[in-house]
């Protein structure tokens, strides 16, 4: 599949990545509004993109396809995904003010670890090339957090908070994987980002001082917001899945790995955020090869499965 892929698609491919990877630096620079309402104004802004793409994609659904959208079960995940994705981004926004960029990128990609323990504990027996990762990661995030007692920008709370994000994100990838099967990737993005979005503004205005719902079309802080929506949102996750159609999802979700790499980078580079610690750069790069590592092993269970 990847071999046959045009050279532009691995370019697609790289600027994905790297639109992705500016989301954190960016949402950790605008940290004037509270966190909660940061993660809303993004999600807001991100749905008014994504409207004309979900239209055109739903004006090209057969009736049958129309008709499943609004069946009781699909309405059911499209909001628990929603959910999912207002508790992920909640947290892991919420991180970005209580520890530094590269651990709180760290932490939240740290997904596929969380899965593969969920999986070999009830689904499977994991591959081992899922084990050894998955040992890999847990001891890249044992060797990470000794930053919390050496860096006074990171802490334990923030670092969990991302962890949470990592863990919330699951429903939103798994309510994903059972609708995108039939339905277009727009026409599910919209509903669900919409609904995280609206769930995030009554915990905001419960929980933040001095904050405004739709505050971001008047504020200053616009133009960062537009171009975190249309970086991270538009060019990264919308390029991604363009290139799914050429390139496999393991050379995909391989790449997407850097993203704590590259954001680190991005934030040092542009926002001053600061260098990682020690720790971190030993325990960074085996908590990625290790996420690496059970990413190849879930591909290759797959992979002898269809040779079965």
């Amino acid at each position: 599949m990847g071999k046959s892929a045009p050279v532009a698609v691995w370019g697609l491919l790289a600027t994905s990545v790297v639109g992705v990877s500016f989301a954190g630096a960016i949402l950790q620079h605008v940290d004037e509004i509270p966190a909660l309402m940061r993660a809303s104004w993004r999600l807001q802004i991100t749905v008014i993109m994504l409207l004309p793409f979900a239209l055109l994609q739903y004006k090209s659904m057969d009736k049958t396809l129309r008709l499943r959208i609004v069946e009781k079960r699909t309405i059911l995940i499209i909001v628990g995904s929603g959910i999912a994705l207002a508790a992920h981004f909640g947290s892991w926004v919420t991180s970005l003010d209580h520890t530094t960029l590269a651990h709180s990128l760290l932490f939240v990609t740290s997904h596929p670890l969380i899965l593969i323990i969920g999986i070999g504990l009830w689904i499977r027996k994991p591959h081992k090339l899922e084990i050894m990762g998955a040992l890999f990661g847990l001891a890249g995030v044992a060797i990470t957090l000794l930053d919390v007692s050496s860096d006074s920008n990171v802490t334990l709370f923030g670092d969990l908070l991302a962890f949470v994000g990592a863990v919330t994100v699951i429903g939103y990838i798994v309510a994903g994987r059972i609708l995108r099967e039939w339905m277009p990737v727009f026409v599910y993005a919209l509903p669900v980002t919409a609904i995280a979005a609206i769930s995030l503004i009554p915990i905001s205005l419960m929980m933040e001082e001095n904050v405004s719902a739709f505050g971001w079309i008047s504020s200053d802080l616009l133009y960062w917001f537009v171009l975190l929506a249309f970086l991270s949102g538009i060019v990264g996750h919308t390029g991604l899945n363009a290139c799914l159609r050429w390139l496999s999802p393991l050379t995909i979700s391989v790449s997407v790995t850097f993203e704590p790499i590259l954001g680190a980078f991005i934030g040092w580079l542009f926002f001053d955020s600061g260098i990682p610690g020690m720790w971190t750069w030993i325990g960074g790069p085996l908590l990625i090869g290790g996420i690496i590592l059970v990413i190849m092993g879930g591909d290759q269970i797959k992979f002898d499965s269809s040779e079965e």
